[in-house]
């Protein structure tokens, strides 16, 4: 079972994802309605998953997931915005947020990112993933390239080529297929090639791997 934290300050959005999230491998364990509350309602509830308001009372929602990732055993967060530029979409990312998502997203989509953020995938919608592209397509800074691909020099072959899937949003099951690995196996590759680049959720791996220019084989 999946256990989800909703944070949001709104009583009707906190309703309709829960009822939205209503699935038998997906439960809501809680609730928070301001950004102070959420450390501590994690700590209590033990989410697997917190979507997340972008837009909360007394303490930013990004502080309060930069706040989450720097726990010793933090959920995956998905971030839920009315609106999302493309500043948004990076400050999300870079917080630590594993997802990014519309509010007006289709409920479907919004269930299957939880299952994605809860199995250790990204989850970007179609908008976020364009953030990200034109962000790296239009740094004018090449040295960010070369910082980038010096960074993932310290990778072994089998990790390279892992990780280049990592911008496309497959899961770990589709790239093991590719690959010719289980899994498992995937899992463990971007376990190891994350913590040598210092980053903690594949949103954050797939902007190093944008930035490198790295491409699948």
């Amino acid at each position: 079972m999946i256990r989800v934290l909703v944070v949001d300050d709104d009583a009707m959005v906190r309703t309709l994802l829960t009822s939205i999230l209503t699935a038998q491998d997906i439960a809501v364990v809680g609730h928070a309605t301001a950004g102070d509350e959420v450390v501590p309602a994690v700590q209590a509830h033990h989410p697997d998953v917190v979507l997340m308001d972008l837009h909360m009372p007394r303490v930013p929602g990004l502080d309060a997931i930069a706040a989450l990732a720097a726990l010793p055993e933090p959920p995956g967060v998905i971030a839920l915005t009315s609106f999302g530029t493309d500043d948004t979409v990076l400050a999300a990312v870079r917080a630590g947020a594993s997802g990014f998502l519309a509010k007006d997203a289709d409920p479907t989509a919004i269930a299957e990112a939880v299952r994605k953020v809860a199995a250790g995938d990204g989850a970007l919608d179609h908008a976020a993933a364009g953030s990200l592209t034109r962000h790296v397509a239009g740094d004018p800074d090449r040295g960010r390239r070369d910082d980038a691909r010096r960074q993932l020099a310290v990778l072994t072959e089998a990790e390279l080529e892992v990780v280049a899937y990592v911008p496309t949003g497959m899961s770990n099951e589709a790239i093991g297929e590719l690959t010719y690995r289980s899994a498992s196996t995937v899992k463990a590759h971007l376990s190891r090639a994350m913590a040598k680049l210092g980053v903690t959720t594949r949103s954050q791996l797939a902007v190093v791997v944008d930035r490198a220019g790295l491409s699948v084989p």
